[in-house]
């Protein structure tokens, strides 16, 4: 078994789940009120979802070899496969936030604002706690498909051992030198743990409480 490629691989979930988590939470809040233009941006916030992996990782090395727009190259890096992970999971753990946020209520939130709270109050105190569901099964999906991301990190970091060889990379390494084993045996924790992920998400939200739904759903 590949013990490297397993713990870039959490390495890489772990700084992931960590930087795109809060960044998530405060787009999907603000897509509330993002009126006419929402639809656009909920759009170019998908596109991760649609996009081959060849085009997103050619626009990828476009951007991040070279010079970069950090004045150094970091293709061939973790902090290439890094920003390359944010920008494909935005729509993972944007959308189940979008979506729980949503579901509140708007009776809460008035009688709130009635009250005299500001508006990070009712955030911090009201609308954050009503929007666990969906901030929990963001995480999880987004930490489950880092794990699993193949097309887009191979484009970006290659397959270098330690530094940008994640599971799904050494599993494809392992195929082509008819290593069936070890392939097996790694493609086994990959199913198990997207197995996982997705039987946690859809149990968040079946049982969401009728409490936190919209007035007049």
């Amino acid at each position: 078994m590949d013990i490297d490629a397993i713990l870039l691989s959490l390495k890489l979930a772990l700084w992931t789940l960590v930087l795109i988590l809060p960044f998530g939470i405060w787009v999907a809040h603000r897509l509330q009120k993002a009126g006419k233009c929402k639809s656009w941006i909920e759009a170019g916030l998908a596109l991760p979802l649609v996009l081959p992996p060849t085009v997103l990782g050619y626009y990828l090395l476009v951007g991040l070899g070279g010079k970069s727009v950090l004045g150094i190259p970091l293709v061939f890096s973790f902090t290439g496969i890094l920003i390359a992970s944010l920008i494909v999971n935005l729509p993972f753990a944007i959308q189940p936030i979008q979506r729980a946020f949503e579901a509140i209520n708007t009776e809460i939130i008035e009688a709130a604002q009635v009250s005299g709270l500001s508006k990070w109050q009712i955030f911090r105190l009201i609308e954050l706690p009503l929007a666990w569901r969906g901030i929990t099964s963001a995480a999880v999906l987004t930490f489950a498909h880092t794990l699993g991301e193949f097309g887009v990190i191979l484009m970006v970091g290659g397959a270098i051992p330690s530094e940008t060889k994640t599971v799904s990379i050494a599993i494809y390494d392992k195929v082509q030198s008819f290593d069936s084993a070890g392939a097996g045996v790694l493609s086994l924790i990959l199913l198990g743990t997207s197995l996982v992920a997705i039987a946690i998400s859809y149990g968040i939200f079946g049982r969401q409480p009728s409490g936190t739904q919209k007035r007049g759903s």
